[in-house]
């Protein structure tokens, strides 16, 4: 990769940040892998235990330096239950990195990692553009579309060199355990011999995307012309929960006839209807989805959760 050879990766113990730290030194970049506790899988890779949130931009910039980091990936995020616990893991955090980028003195790039649900609820069958005015409405969605903010804010100030991508949400290998699949994938390790499995599933069609695919992605971004710009990632296709909880069923091999849904109310962290248009993607970053929602169902049946 031209002009890239040191990277950092922050939030590398996640499912997204080990993706981002395999996909590049596939590339034959050197990765540093941040995050504030280690991790088995980190183990190929140079590890640094840094809690982003708790040190001073000023410290973070002087490992950013010590590192010789050319770009720098925040795939860092919570899912936390209060408003305080994602203010801290999307604001407070990627605000701390951002003025840390800005304080190293030969400049890296910036890759963040956000979400479609920054903008917020969509009518029905809307493709959504990076032209969308957001407007979330959930705690989770305020927080990542504020970290995102400042990112694009520093950018285009001239502050740092930046790009955020808003991803859809994410399937396939080491799911993170709050996410519906995570706790999906948990409760089918956990079933027993002939019982039903009882679910709740929302009535929903989202947007999922390879956490690979995504990563590559990010990959693609780090050497990407453009500063201060948002690009969607995903797969352009708006699918019926049901059908992707009914893939990820019969990759694990489970019976039908075991599955019992529930007709209850399903909160969401984001809107009911996401569906990305990705040409951005493929115009900037030369980039588009290769892995399918079976093969990635499959995936994640075999591995296990982050």
């Amino acid at each position: 990769m031209a002009g890239v050879n040191r990277v950092a990766v922050m939030g590398a113990s996640g499912s997204v940040g080990r993706q981002v730290c395999a996909a590049f030194s596939r590339s034959g970049q050197s990765v540093l892998a941040v995050a504030r506790r280690p991790a088995d899988h980190l183990s190929a890779y140079r590890f640094r235990s840094v809690d982003l949130g708790a040190e001073t931009p000023e410290h973070i910039a002087e490992i950013l330096v010590a590192e010789s980091a050319d770009v720098v990936v925040n795939a860092t995020g919570g899912w936390g239950t209060t408003e305080q616990e994602m203010e801290y893991a999307h604001v407070v955090l990627t605000g701390r990195l951002v003025e840390a980028v800005a304080l190293v003195p030969r400049r890296p790039r910036l890759v963040h990692v956000g979400t479609i649900h920054e903008y917020g609820p969509v009518p029905e069958g809307t493709l959504i553009d990076e032209k969308i005015e957001p407007a979330p409405q959930t705690p989770y969605a305020r927080t990542k579309l504020a970290g995102s903010e400042a990112v694009l804010h520093a950018a285009r100030d001239g502050r740092i060199d930046g790009v955020v991508l808003r991803a859809v949400n994410l399937c396939g290998p080491h799911p993170a355990p709050p996410s519906f699949l995570g706790y999906l994938h948990r409760r089918l390790r956990e079933a027993t011999d002939g019982a039903t499995l009882e679910l709740s599933i929302a009535d929903a069609r989202r947007d999922y995307l390879d956490v690979r695919d995504a990563a590559e992605a990010v990959v693609l971004a780090a050497t990407a012309p453009v500063t201060g710009q948002v690009i969607n990632i995903g797969r352009n296709e708006a699918v019926d929960l049901r059908e992707l909880v009914a893939l990820f069923i019969a990759a694990a091999g489970f019976p039908q006839d075991r599955l019992r849904v529930l007709d209850r109310q399903v909160l969401s962290k984001g809107g009911d209807w996401t569906r990305a248009d990705i040409r951005l993607a493929q115009q900037v970053l030369g980039w588009r989805p290769r892995i399918s929602l079976a093969e990635s169902m499959g995936a994640m049946w075999e591995s296990e959760s982050t």
